[in-house]
């Protein structure tokens, strides 16, 4: 049998992918991270689907039930939040199925920075503006960042941040970036996208602090950092230029005839 690492997406239950609802309305277990996925989302599983919630286990804890629902026979949706291609911890999950035999597959799901972008009505890459992005987080009581990953050195490219595990730290990442983004640079802070208790506060690197420390705001929160959440008048790009079509090119001037 196979365990699915499945994306939940931001968390509004109609935001999953057909493949996913129809991967949790079949699989007879279901291994959830119940810090960010509510009951709308589970509702998606058939009745009498046993659930199993992972936000106290260990990893090792959380491999046991999905190699023990292999051994029953049973396929296992190993329901992730956001994305699983980002701070999933997916790479440590199939690490160890892959020691136990166990086969596995991945569906993707709507990224949180995806829905944050959208709930703001921006798009992170502008003409002549951004035309990168770059996902990260910061550093706290966590895994050491690889080095030439800090933010400050990042900071430099002057692209669009999305930050990512980082809301506890807002303060001192809102200092390290303001060298080079400046004071007056614009920050999103959108906090549980697309649930019915979602957040959302605009600022400055400057006045961002001041807002998350008020509002409260201490998990499931991403950030968006640049100058492309303000853009208004920009270069629109070669994308929808104006250019001939092919029946409006000039034709080549003719040559000597043979």
């Amino acid at each position: 049998m196979t365990v699915h690492f499945v994306g939940a997406g931001p968390g509004a239950a109609d935001l999953l992918t057909l493949r996913a609802v129809a991967l949790l309305s079949t699989a007879p277990v279901c291994v959830y991270a119940g810090t960010y996925i509510g009951a709308e989302v589970l509702a998606h599983c058939a009745p009498g689907t046993t659930l199993v919630d992972s936000q106290h286990l260990d990893l090792d804890q959380i491999t046991a039930h999905l190699v023990a629902a292999h051994a029953a026979g049973q396929d296992v949706v190993r329901l992730c939040s956001g994305d699983p291609s980002l701070f999933s911890a997916v790479a440590e999950q199939t690490r160890r199925l892959d020691r136990a035999g166990v086969p596995w597959d991945v569906t993707p799901g709507v990224p949180a920075y995806a829905a944050a972008a959208a709930l703001v009505g921006r798009e992170l890459t502008v003409p002549e503006v951004a035309q990168t992005v770059i996902l990260t987080r910061t550093q706290a009581a966590s895994t050491a960042m690889p080095a030439g990953e800090s933010l400050g050195y990042l900071a430099r490219t002057h692209a669009t941040l999305v930050l990512h595990l980082a809301i506890r730290r807002t303060r001192e990442l809102c200092a390290e970036l303001t060298p080079e983004y400046g004071a007056g640079c614009p920050v999103v802070v959108v906090c549980r996208a697309t649930q019915p208790d979602e957040v959302i506060l605009r600022g400055t690197l400057a006045d961002m602090p001041d807002q998350v420390e008020a509002a409260g705001l201490r998990q499931a929160a991403v950030i968006l950092v640049g100058e492309a959440l303000r853009a208004a008048d920009f270069t629109e790009s070669h994308l929808y230029g104006r250019r001939p079509r092919p029946s409006e090119a000039p034709l080549p001037e003719a040559g000597p005839q043979p």
